[in-house]
């Protein structure tokens, strides 16, 4: 019997936990955490399990597939199905002109190497301004403030968990996450540490979460008010302490107009729109001032709600007035070895056009995904009548997305580049599935960036991709250079290519083989003070108030004052994680979704007796865009007034293959959620805080 340990990096989700992979006779016998990897220390979540599950999946496709004209399927080879792409792509652009080709990037296109380094030229060929990304859906609001007070949208301050003696989380639910936005593996233990230090982690969140559960103290808030609680938080810290930190001095432009723009937002004026007391908001802001180090982390809760940049704006604000960015056990900087920020210059990235229906500002070079069924659908100059969609399953994971399936059925042409048949797939004539996971090399280029600790690791394949796959950077690569009408031979070229040369011009000098060299990776040091160097500005100044949130900040000024609360008339709808879910990939691994049903409406004790409402009882949820039924799952965990209901499920439609996927169907929550409603400042969904009515069966 031959067998051999492979280290790897998990690319399912944002922690890229170190692995050990066992293969026997080819086959994977034993999935473990890398000990000596410096970032996960042998911690690895459930869904490392479904790398072998993917790799070994039977609905996984591993060749072009074309829809006939009967609905059915075809395999065909490669270069017929590049040409067959190009022809028709070409022929729908001359038609109608270069915006009607949209494309649509999903979530896994960050989590790859090879689709991170080619899909730019890839979109660049195609001559469009429809692109289209789960990043409206998701971080958006980050990437915005990031870019408008540090000058690049990849400069997200990143908690220091390690060293941190007061942890303020909003939003997010990192037990179950291990980070998001904050690679953080065993996120569980870092808690724990910071408690056993003497210091405190608080949740904020409607929910009890997993995370809260851990916490030192949870308070229950009222969905998408938490802009009105930091507001809150901001005005004790300025106008009821004195604080006197370096970096507001040296480094830092507008703190008295931040502290002017908080005047009225006084812990009275917002309690009841918070849910919250004024004696509590105004303990929780002393306890953040006083520690000796603190760190606030908004995650995506905060993001997806009608004022996420707003929200991210004032978690910076709050890391940075009380001395506590750039600074140990703070909000810091990451330095990492494949640096893409290291000659970034400063440039506008917001409102260089506008979509054509609503007119929403493009941000970092893409539309909001929330119109991209008006502009399929609306007639006229302009509309999007083919698109391009890479790893992404926007029908279930945007708002509205029946009225997305509708739109993605009348396209006149859709490619897809997946490895499956899947809810969103199902409208392409033409699926190109790459090569994936144990077969394909990887490298984090994206999540580095946004580590806890400064480390490097490159792993090669488990497993040789079969002669008749091909790996995602072959595929864009071949489309390109089709699409780019570009002379000669095809010449691929293998990302490792530009990996290296990145490394090496990298700050510690390192390459691809010395990774190959230290297969459990490489570890670069603990987060540093990097400020003001590492600013993208060229005055080397953070910019504290930006014109573009003072005016937003009017529009919280007006729902304050003229938006009573509805808590007690309907029910406002949020969405949840599990430790074994990520995005719909996950839901064909029978290693992750056995057991308990997860697709639940969670509901308050009091609430479910109100409407005589009995635990696993069916249930009707219904909003303005359309209705669900599942079942209640009854708790004291969840506040008065909210329901819950996961993402990524809804696996029910006809014409996928999802084994797995399809005895788990569940329901889509974004079969409820609105594309009408948005964040105004930056175009980002609005997926929390919805409002919906509830009725029994």
């Amino acid at each position: 019997m031959t067998s051999l340990i492979h280290h790897r990096a998990c690319n399912l989700c944002e922690a890229i936990c170190g692995l050990e992979i066992t293969v026997e006779n080819g086959t994977v016998t034993r999935i473990e955490g890398d000990k000596n990897d410096p970032l996960s220390k042998g911690y690895l979540c459930p869904k490392a399990y479904a790398l072998k599950d993917i790799y070994e999946d039977p609905n996984r496709l591993k060749q072009p597939i074309r829809k006939r004209d009967d609905g059915s399927w075809e395999t065909i080879g490669w270069d017929e199905a590049y040409d067959y792409i190009v022809q028709n792509l070409q022929n729908i652009q001359a038609k109608w002109g270069q915006n009607a080709v949209g494309i649509y990037l999903g979530n896994p296109s960050v989590h790859n190497v090879g689709t991170t380094l080619n899909v730019p030229a890839f979109i660049k060929s195609l001559k469009t301004k429809n692109i289209f990304s789960a990043t409206s859906l998701d971080q958006l609001p980050s990437h915005f403030a990031a870019w408008a007070m540090f000058g690049h949208p990849l400069l997200i301050p990143i908690p220091d968990v390690s060293r941190t003696d007061f942890m303020l989380i909003m939003g997010g639910n990192p037990l179950a996450s291990n980070g998001s936005l904050m690679t953080a593996p065993d996120m569980g233990s870092h808690l724990k540490n910071i408690q056993k230090r003497g210091g405190k982690v608080v949740v904020v969140d409607p929910r009890r979460t997993e995370t809260a559960e851990k916490a030192t103290e949870h308070h229950f808030i009222r969905p998408a008010s938490d802009v009105f609680l930091l507001l809150a938080m901001l005005n004790v810290i300025l106008w009821e302490t004195i604080p006197q930190h370096p970096i507001l001095k040296n480094h830092t432009e507008g703190v008295e107009f931040l502290a002017q723009a908080v005047t009225e937002f006084t812990p009275e004026s917002v309690e009841n729109q918070v849910g919250m007391s004024a004696q509590t908001i105004r303990a929780l802001a002393m306890s953040f001032v006083n520690a000796k180090s603190a760190v606030a982390y908004g995650r995506m809760g905060l993001s997806v709600q009608k004022f996420g940049g707003l929200c991210q704006w004032l978690i910076n604000c709050l890391n940075i007035v009380t001395g506590n960015l750039d600074r140990v056990g703070g909000a810091m900087f990451t330095s990492p070895a494949l640096d893409i920020l290291a000659q970034a210059k400063f440039r506008t990235v917001h409102g260089r056009w506008h979509s054509r229906v609503r007119g929403l500002p493009e941000t970092l070079g893409e539309l909001p995904t929330s119109v991209l069924a008006e502009e399929i659908l609306t007639e006229g100059e302009g509309q999007i009548k083919a698109m391009i969609t890479n790893a992404g399953n926007p029908i279930l994971s945007s708002p509205n997305g029946q009225q997305l399936d509708k739109a993605f059925e009348s396209l006149e042409f859709m490619v897809a580049i997946d490895i499956y048949l899947n809810e969103t797939t199902r409208h392409a004539n033409i699926i190109l599935p790459p090569a994936t996971g144990l077969e394909t090399a990887h490298y984090d280029t994206t999540f580095h960036i946004l580590a806890i600790k400064n480390t490097a690791k490159y792993s090669p394949p488990v497993f040789q991709k079969q002669e008749n796959q091909r790996y995602d950077w072959e595929i864009l690569q071949n489309l390109t250079h089709r699409l780019s009408n570009t002379e000669g031979a095809y010449a691929p070229e293998p990302p490792e290519k530009k990996l290296d040369l990145g490394l090496r011009f990298g700050a510690y000098q390192l390459s691809v083989q010395q990774l190959l060299d230290n297969p459990s990776g490489i570890d670069l040091g603990d987060l540093k003070p990097v400020l003001p160097q590492r600013l993208v500005f060229e005055d080397k100044k953070i910019r504290l108030v930006h014109d573009v949130f003072l005016k937003d900040l009017e529009r919280a000024k007006g729902v304050l004052k003229n938006t009573p609360p509805q808590y007690q008339k309907d029910f406002q709808l949020i969405g949840r994680r599990h430790l074994r879910d990520n995005n719909s990939w996950m839901h064909n691994s029978e290693k992750l979704m056995k057991g308990k049903n997860r697709c639940t409406v969670l509901m308050n004790k009091t609430d479910a007796e109100s409407l005589q409402i009995i635990d696993k009882q069916q249930i009707k949820v219904s909003s303005r865009v359309g209705s669900v039924e599942l079942p209640v799952e009854i708790t004291d965990d969840i506040m008065q007034g909210v329901v819950s209901i996961p993402h990524g499920y809804g696996h029910n439609r006809k014409g996928i293959k999802l084994d797995v996927a399809e005895k788990y169907a569940g329901v889509s929550i974004n079969d409820l959620t609105d594309e009408m409603d948005i964040d105004e400042l930056t175009g980002n969904a609005v997926l929390n805080g919805v409002w919906v009515k509830i009725e029994k069966i």
